[in-house]
């Protein structure tokens, strides 16, 4: 097991220096110094190993979230949580790997950003369920349907034709986005706290 988290660690770092379509398996087999052969008995192609690579890198990503769910007890400071792994799979949209995955495997793509949707929205539910239960959130709306709204409003920062990037910067735009989305959500309660993370 710990083997293959070393293969899938290194085989990320591969494909996000040289990107997804510009890697080839006869790149990936020389930088672990096995054979070809070797390599396609593990993996079928590269599409496959492709999709192995996403799988473990979101899982370390939403491993991450868990933890500051687990370590973080007031469900708004969670929300206001900083950590430079998941802030750099936010940024990472415009990576030369998420570039050409969007252009050369858009099933691979959209496969991999409904996985991600989903994941992130069951930590947003764990997150509402939770500030339900302390009185911060409201009951009164639909917190799968909250969750995704979150998710697409965060992750369409570098997308959107309707946003001037150059004006709005990620850090600002990200901020609003979550003050807009825990002004939503919060009970009068909540707004108490919420106070104390508005500049």
């Amino acid at each position: 097991m710990n083997d293959n988290c070393n293969f899938l660690e290194k085989a990320t770092a591969l494909f996000m220096e040289h990107g997804a379509k510009t890697l080839t398996m006869d790149d990936v087999a020389r930088e672990f110094g096995m054979s070809k052969k070797t390599l396609y008995q593990r993996y079928k192609n590269k599409e496959a190993l492709l999709e192995d690579v996403l799988k473990f890198k979101l899982d370390q990503v939403i491993a991450k979230f868990r933890k500051l769910d687990a370590d973080i007890k007031n469900p708004i400071e969670r929300m206001f949580c900083r950590d430079e792994q998941i802030e750099a799979a936010a940024e990472n949209n415009k990576s030369l790997l998420l570039r050409q995955l969007i252009k050369y495997y858009p099933a691979i793509f959209g496969r991999h950003m409904q996985d991600f949707s989903d994941k992130f929205s069951e930590v947003l539910v764990f997150n509402i369920n939770k500030g339900r239960e302390m009185g911060y959130y409201r009951e009164d709306f639909d917190a799968e349907m909250y969750s995704k709204l979150f998710f697409q409003m965060v992750m369409s920062y570098d997308g959107s034709p309707f946003m001037d990037t150059e004006s709005v910067d990620r850090e600002r735009y990200m901020s609003e986005a979550m003050l807009f989305y825990l002004n939503a959500i919060t009970t009068d309660k909540g707004k108490e706290i919420l106070k104390n993370f508005k500049k």
